[in-house]
């Protein structure tokens, strides 16, 4: 069959096959979604794995220098598992650590945060209405406020009517969790298998590359997925630990000049952190808000000590924890946060970062490779002239 022929046989049947897709837009919708309900434990325990990683890559290091020292190369085997499981244990305590220790200072926090706000609340009416300010609807919601006056008989009488829409809603959302709870399983048990197997999967890959891809553009997919995981990899590792250290800092900065939540705030500024530019602010003036509340005498000393803490990071601790990790300039660190943000909200936020260092770096890689190959022809033509002179 010629060349030509193929062609037009290539092109008649795209043409069928996208008139056939226009036509029957629902149920291609529907194929598409069902496919993707089927694929998405495998989607979801690649990125968990991708995401633990990082610090198993940590792991597997302290460990291959363990066996070299000891002198056991044997045990080299064992260094996946034995990463893998340290990882896993280090993931539970910080898991128990948070729920032992964040989360009950957290709600004492938040209970004495209620309890000050009932009790401060008639001042503030006095004081707005010094002013002339109207607070009659603030004090009518806060009157209907009243657990005697509920009519308990109609809401019963309410909920008997409506059991029906209340049992059918009540299963969907169980389905919905029993599908989520089963899919992250799911996922997290890949994620196991596809980080013991690593090495393996990226010898399958690199065999499937090169086998039906040219061998220059093979080696630069290698590349690009080599550089992919090395920046997601510090930018990961790095944001972490810098969150964990400001919010620290600012914890106990905070409980030095007695300021109060103190904890509260430090965990509001180690999450706030991930939030690229806007996240220190917003800590900030969360943090100033619930010192209002308590006692605005130290609104000025939480502030001060707060951009203090904040500068001494940004300046000393940052450059050396997370540094220039992902190369790229604070402008494009701008419009990656301003694109990830518009596209997929605060996830996109943090992960466009990275993504953006890595096309930036294949650019200017590429860019800098045109231009040498330019003044390599620029020379050629210039050496020729002068012969031709001559």
């Amino acid at each position: 069959m010629k060349k030509t022929s193929k062609h037009h046989y290539l092109l008649v049947a795209f043409g069928v096959a996208l008139y056939a897709l226009l036509m029957n837009l629902e149920a291609f919708g529907g194929a598409l979604r069902y496919l993707g309900s089927m694929i998405l434990p495998v989607l979801l325990g690649f990125l968990i794995a991708f995401i633990i990683n990082v610090p198993m890559r940590g792991f597997e290091k302290l460990l291959e220098k363990l066996t070299v020292r000891i002198k056991r190369p044997k045990l080299e085997k064992y260094v996946p598992p034995i990463a893998l499981l340290l990882t896993a244990i280090c993931i539970i305590l910080v898991i128990v650590l948070v729920c032992t220790i964040l989360i009950p200072s957290l709600v004492t926090s938040v209970e004495s945060l209620y309890r000050t706000i009932e009790d401060q609340a008639p001042k503030w009416i006095a004081w707005l209405q010094e002013y002339h300010i109207d607070t009659e609807w603030l004090v009518e919601t806060i009157e209907k406020i009243d657990l005697d006056s509920l009519d308990l008989n109609g809401i019963i009488g309410n909920v008997t009517s409506s059991a029906g829409s209340i049992l059918t809603s009540a299963l969907n959302i169980a389905t919905s969790a029993v599908s989520v709870i089963s899919a992250a399983a799911i996922g997290i048990i890949i994620s196991a298998y596809a980080l013991l197997s690593k090495k393996d999967l990226s010898r399958q890959t690199k065999k499937l590359l090169y086998a039906h891809l040219k061998p220059k553009m093979a080696s630069y997919l290698c590349y690009i997925g080599r550089l992919t995981g090395d920046t997601f990899s510090k930018f990961l590792s790095g944001q972490c630990l810098e969150a964990c250290l400001l919010g620290t800092l600012i914890c106990i900065a905070m409980m030095i000049f007695k300021i109060p939540y103190a904890s509260l705030i430090g965990i509001l500024t180690a999450i706030c952190a991930f939030i690229p530019y806007i996240g220190a602010l917003l800590s900030c003036v969360i943090g100033a808000f619930l010192v209002v509340l308590t006692d605005p005498s130290k609104v000025i000393v939480c502030i001060i000590v707060y951009l203090v803490v904040q500068f001494v990071e940004s300046q000393f601790i940052y450059p050396h924890v997370v540094g220039t990790s992902v190369g790229l300039d604070p402008l494009w660190t701008l419009i990656a946060v301003l694109v990830g943000g518009n596209l997929m909200g605060l996830f996109g936020m943090i992960f466009f970062i990275p993504l953006t260092a890595v096309i930036f770096q294949l650019v200017r890689e590429h860019t800098n490779r045109v231009l040498e190959e330019k003044q390599l022809q620029e020379a050629d033509v210039w050496v020729g002239e002068e012969s031709d002179k001559e």
